[in-house]
């Protein structure tokens, strides 16, 4: 059964982060779209909004040729929660929320931004330092570099960090009814209140990538993928 899968981007990459997966999931016949959220990407001229984010994820679901599993990482993942958990009437039929296991509490949130406008300050805004760490993180020069080719949002730090702290993943989670599969590296930092997260959902999975940082898809991505292919087969329709 053909499918829709709309992935969505962590903070300051772009949709070029899902390339291995656009290529797998079309490479099986199913519809691909990765979305630049604003600020993000083909929109790194935009100021990011949550409701700018919220409207770029209706309108790709609204948009699939075919029954949509959502997939978000991160940023994305956060968002994604937000969106379904305030579209009860959403085509949606699955949520796939990997390494945001963490409420964006206010003072975490604040602390970053402090630290964003210290880096802000360097000559290069902190390109170097960024891709650094995403070289660091990804050691397949391949996908560090899907990380990096569609634009790294440097100055959207200050406003999605703000916009973030009115989130509650947890509230929003306790109103999806689809399914969903909580997805989190054994090493990500992000994962701290996974366990209230699942206990939220009335339909929830949770899914631990062994070895896997924050950066699930790329750090461990045979891993992620056969997770992302599990959901589209769990949520396809059955007749």
């Amino acid at each position: 059964m053909v499918q829709s899968v709309v992935l969505v981007h962590g903070l300051r990459t772009s949709a070029t982060m899902w390339r291995r997966q656009v290529e797998l999931l079309e490479g099986l016949g199913h519809e691909a779209i990765a979305v630049d959220l604003p600020g993000h990407g083909a929109r790194l001229s935009e100021r990011f909004t949550l409701q700018g984010a919220v409207d770029t994820i209706a309108e790709a679901v609204a948009g699939a040729s075919h029954p949509v599993l959502l997939c978000g990482f991160s940023l994305g993942g956060y968002t994604s929660i937000h969106y379904l958990g305030g579209a009860p009437d959403s085509p949606v039929v699955g949520l796939l929320a990997a390494s945001c296991g963490t409420r964006p509490y206010r003072v975490v949130l604040d602390s970053w931004r402090a630290a964003a406008r210290i880096i802000h300050a360097f000559p290069d805004r902190g390109l170097a330092l960024n891709n650094w760490a995403v070289r660091l993180a990804v050691r397949d020069p391949e996908l560090a570099d899907d990380v990096i080719r569609g634009g790294v949002a440097l100055e959207v730090m200050d406003d999605a960090l703000r916009e973030l702290r009115a989130l509650d993943p947890v509230a929003s989670l306790r109103r999806i009814r689809q399914p969903v599969w909580l997805v989190n590296g054994t090493l990500d930092h992000f994962r701290l209140e996974e366990r209230r997260y699942a206990a939220a959902a009335p339909d929830a999975r949770l899914l631990h990538v062994r070895g896997a940082t924050h950066m699930v898809s790329l750090t461990r991505p045979a891993e992620f993928d056969r997770i992302l292919l599990d959901a589209l087969d769990s949520t396809a329709p059955k007749w």
